[in-house]
């Protein structure tokens, strides 16, 4: 009897150990993974609204109260909304995913295409109202009581709709049609509201409307003043179908029987020829006593006598253009909405021109209540972005009560802003490293941070380029003083320069190596108080550990309190408006970032809990690895194991590399079809060690400094007895591609590698363009990330030495390549350069091009194709697997679109 009983619990434990075991990750597990999406808390902070999203599929809204702690699942729920009341939850209910996919396989129009709805839950009920067929939705910014939906129109019109003004605790509404825009004033006691047929103002207490403007026309740039006592927009007259359509400005006042027009093209304070831009941005400042609206050339009419198969189509390149003509045509639907900022002083019916031509930009102080301004422009400067990647500026100082202004500072070499009540205009020199002000009464300038005994610039930056700035943290009231940061402390400084610096967290970051950033919770924020308490971001350069210190609002300065620190990923704290309560995911390389509430960042609850499949997957650990580079200096990088490691095993390993990726250590990777990057939990999961070391670069030797961190962290991880040093594989993409080509030149120590949209020939590529953009590519080589240092005609050789290209003959490692037709960084050809090379010296290389794909592949699709073909590949070389057809014989044009050679 007692064997019996030995056999059958040695037998129930073989079944458990069996069924513990855990699965390793597959490509059928994306689609189903949860991230949390949109998330939102209400002002009194008892309850939260929050998205829960598959990667393919319906998301779940869920709705939680703080007090009962118990949650509401809306399912398909998207863009929550609570109400300034804390009362109301708006959102937008998206059709059923597999219903819009079968639309869109069926190629429906736009118009018959699956519509959202519109869902209102009373707080504390679990009824939910709905409506159908909602185009959009809105609430005030600051009111309550009332909301405003769009309700969609029979299919044949598009263009308008019917609004619904919803008055929530009365449970009445009013409905006003075709409508085709509106906007609530800030405090909710009004409405605009376009119609066909003209404007009206919507009266919230009186239910009533009163038209401001008749008859038909283009309108846009609606706004209103802070009170709802003003509002502005811009009209025209003309048919749609002109050829040029003039705007007007128009103004209205209580009091006023309707819209009047405050600025035209013939105003005589705007420059001739010009006229009122519908693009730019309408706003009142805050004391509603300027109007500010944009004006810019008047458009020329199209030649519509000109036949358009009779005519060259030519782009014509001038060495004087201030920019390249491929810059020219990405940005020329921009430009030609460019405005020009001018504003109008309704109490005296002034209109003034602030930018020009010669200054296009223009940033108000104090919301547009102080007299001075902040302009800006880098004309006659644009030229040598081709080389350098930026333009050189002229910051000025424009008083807005008559337009004057005055040169701040020429030849700024970084940007400038102006301090909330204007009084100050603020830069870094990054020739000197350091901070200056303008004083915008006086007129004079001074260097602010000349008696801070530590480097206000990036002291670790590794480019060939005059090292930037930390950052500002923000501005104390009535621009008493500004706090900047260091690399790793908060300095008050004097903007006046009269007061010694004061550093604001005692020197905590720099002994403890913390790095201190301040997170601003309100978002209305314009500055700060004397004695506030700041809640600050911390990073611990050492530990890689993320949380949040305190700094106490006392008018002695102490230390900064810590609050929470540990091996997590924090996102920035949503603060309820009235009450110390926010809400903040929270995860880490192991735990998918689930969603906290904190009552004064103490102690958190969580509220949700996604993706708990992970549990029935081998997952991984993350530890912090650490060797010497070939240099001599410290080396340290990512190390990822399998959960289910085993240091009596052999594991194959994979280097995944791009510049410096430690920061990220407590990160969360989900199992996601990839851009073209490693994923690295998908590898981990199924038997794969990872590092991902981190790399500092010495200037003119980019290939040379990812060998000495790259190829010494290899062979110090193949140290380990755990370690198959004979199945090591590298992988990377964009810059880290082109690591991947020319460490393969290097060393035959990897046995694979893949490289995604790499630079294989530098001396082409410098002169490229980088067509997301339109930039020329010579910058890249001589002031940043490439790190040449140098044009081609001074360095040749370094050039030279660096690109793949010209030392293909000593590659043994296979090489995948993805290399896509569309990129719009690394140009296509850098990727056929580099396949062709090797394919002429009898090496084993494929090549990837995603037809019309981007740098980072877009489609999803593409994403799973690569994602399998990646595991494919390091498969049959790290771990002997079969080698898949497309691979072994490749597949053909003909059979292009029917059989994509995933068999093995």
């Amino acid at each position: 009897m007692k064997r019996i009983t030995t056999c059958i619990m040695l037998l129930s434990a073989l079944s458990f150990g069996s069924y513990a075991q855990k699965k390793p990750l597959d490509h059928t597990v994306y689609d189903n993974w949860q991230s949390i999406g949109s998330k939102v808390i209400s002002a009194n902070g008892q309850w939260v609204a929050y998205t829960i999203i598959p990667q393919e599929g319906d998301a779940t809204l869920m709705i939680y109260n703080s007090k009962t702690q118990q949650q509401l699942a809306v399912p398909r729920g998207s863009n929550p909304v609570i109400t300034e009341d804390s009362r109301y939850l708006l959102f937008a209910i998206k059709p059923f995913y597999a219903v819009t996919r079968q639309a869109k396989i069926r190629k429906k129009k736009a118009a018959d295409m699956p519509k959202d709805s519109l869902g209102i839950i009373t707080l504390g009920r679990d009824s939910i109202w709905k409506t159908t067929a909602v185009r959009s939705f809105k609430t005030p910014e600051k009111g309550s009581g009332v909301i405003a939906w769009l309700q969609e129109k029979p299919q044949y019109d598009s263009t308008s709709g019917t609004l619904v003004i919803a008055y929530l605790e009365k449970q009445q509404v009013d409905t006003i049609r075709n409508v085709q825009e509106y906007t609530f004033s800030k405090p909710g006691n009004k409405l605009l509201i376009e119609i066909k047929e003209g404007v009206l103002l919507w009266d919230v207490a009186t239910h009533k409307a009163d038209t401001l403007s008749r008859g038909p026309g283009i309108r846009k740039q609606f706004a209103f003043d802070e009170t709802g006592k003003q509002a502005a927009w811009c009209s025209s007259r003309d048919s749609a179908k002109a050829l040029v359509q003039l705007f007007q400005l128009y103004y209205y006042s209580s009091g006023q029987d309707s819209g009047l027009i405050a600025a035209a093209q013939h105003n005589s304070h705007i420059p001739a020829e010009w006229t009122i831009s519908p693009d730019g941005k309408v706003w009142f400042s805050r004391n509603g006593e300027r109007l500010f609206f944009g004006t810019a050339p008047a458009p020329i009419p199209k030649d519509t006598s000109i036949v358009d198969f009779e005519v060259a189509k030519v782009d014509i390149w001038n060495y004087k253009d201030d920019f390249l003509q491929p810059m020219q045509l990405k940005n020329a639907d921009k430009e030609l909405k460019r405005s020009y900022t001018a504003v109008y002083y309704p109490a005296v019916g002034k209109v003034i021109q602030l930018a020009d031509k010669d200054m296009e930009n223009l940033i108000p102080a104090d919301e547009g209540n102080s007299m001075y301004a902040l302009g800006h422009t880098d004309k006659g400067e644009r030229v040598a972005m081709q080389w350098t990647g930026n333009t050189l500026k002229t910051a000025y100082v424009v008083n807005m009560n008559d337009g004057s202004r005055k040169v701040v500072k020429e030849h700024l070499d970084s940007s400038s802003t102006i301090s909330p009540d204007g009084k100050y205009i603020l830069w870094y020199d990054v020739q000197q490293r350091h901070w200056f002000t303008y004083e915008t009464a006086t007129g004079i300038s001074r260097n602010i941070s000349a008696q801070v005994p530590v480097p206000m610039y990036e002291e670790d930056d590794d480019h060939p380029d005059a090292p930037g700035p930390y950052g500002v943290a923000g501005w104390q009231f009535q621009d008493a003083n500004v706090y900047i940061y260091d690399r790793y402390d908060i300095w008050q400084l004097d903007p006046a320069a009269k007061r010694a610096p004061l550093m604001l967290t005692k020197g905590l970051g720099r002994q403890q190596k913390l790095r201190f950033r301040n997170i601003r919770l309100d978002k209305d924020e314009r500055y700060f108080i004397g004695g506030q308490q700041l809640l600050l971001e911390t990073f611990n350069e050492v530990t890689k550990e993320n949380g949040w210190y305190q700094l106490p609002g006392k008018k002695i300065i102490l230390a900064p309190e810590k609050l929470v620190m540990g091996p997590f990923s924090f996102s920035d704290p949503v603060k309820a408006k009235s009450t110390p309560v926010s809400i903040y995911t929270k995860g880490s390389y192991e735990r998918s970032p689930d969603l906290y509430i904190n009552s004064y960042l103490k102690k958190d609850v969580q509220i949700s809990h996604i993706n708990p499949q992970q549990q029935q997957y081998n997952w991984g650990t993350v530890s912090l690895f650490k060797w010497t580079a070939y240099n001599g200096k410290p080396a340290e990088g990512i190390l990822y194991k399998p959960e289910d490691f085993d240091s009596t095993k052999k594991y194959p390993v994979i280097l995944y590399f791009y510049e410096k990726l430690t920061d990220g250590m407590y990160n969360y990777i989900p199992p996601t079809p990839t851009p073209s990057r490693l994923n690295i939990s998908f590898f981990v999961s199924r038997g794969y060690l990872v590092l991902a070391p981190d790399i500092t670069y010495e200037n003119g030797y980019p290939g040379k400094s990812a060998y000495n961190y790259i190829v010494s962290g290899a062979r110090a991880l193949a140290a380990n007895s755990w370690v198959d040093s004979l199945h090591m594989g590298i992988q990377g993409q964009s810059w880290g591609g082109y690591q991947v080509a020319y460490l393969i030149t290097q060393t035959n120590l990897f046995k694979a590698a893949w490289a995604g949209a790499p630079v294989a020939n530098m001396t082409s590529a410098y002169g490229g363009i980088r067509w997301e953009t339109g930039m020329n590519r010579q910058f890249q080589y001589e002031r940043s990330q490439s790190r040449i240092g140098a044009t081609l005609w001074d360095k040749p050789e370094l050039y030279i030495e660096n690109s793949p290209l010209f030392h293909l003959p000593a590659v043994n490692t296979p090489l995948a390549i993805m290399s896509n037709d569309a990129d719009g960084a690394v140009p296509w050809y850098q990727g056929i350069e580099l396949f062709t090379g090797l394919r002429r010296l009898g090496k084993q290389v494929w090549l990837l091009n995603y037809n019309n794909e981007a740098h980072n592949l877009i489609l999803r699709q593409n994403r799973k194709d690569i994602q399998r073909r990646e595991q494919q590949f390091f498969d049959y070389y790290l771990k002997d697997a079969p080698i898949p057809e497309w691979m072994l014989s490749g597949v053909p044009a003909t059979e292009k679109g029917k059989n994509w050679g995933w068999k093995e």
